[in-house]
């Protein structure tokens, strides 16, 4: 099993009173369902006809949007 280390900022230092164990089971849990996530955007735009730019404009719409979900 591999091993994954974060450094917590300072406003999320509450976390550090979770023990490992509950820590395992969230991040697996994430992992799991964001690689389902890749894993079906894979398979559909395998089947795709979008050529580079729309590719590239389509990622720049989800990072900026993801960008604001997560500020």
């Amino acid at each position: 099993m591999e091993k994954i280390t974060i450094n917590l900022p300072e406003d999320l230092e509450f976390m550090k009173d979770i023990p490992a164990e509950e820590w395992s089971f969230i991040v697996t849990k994430m992992l799991q369902s964001k690689l389902e996530e890749v894993r079906r955007f894979k398979q559909i735009s395998s089947k795709s006809k979008a050529n580079e730019k729309d590719v590239e404009e389509l990622t720049n719409k989800v990072n900026n949007s993801l960008s604001e979900r997560y500020k």
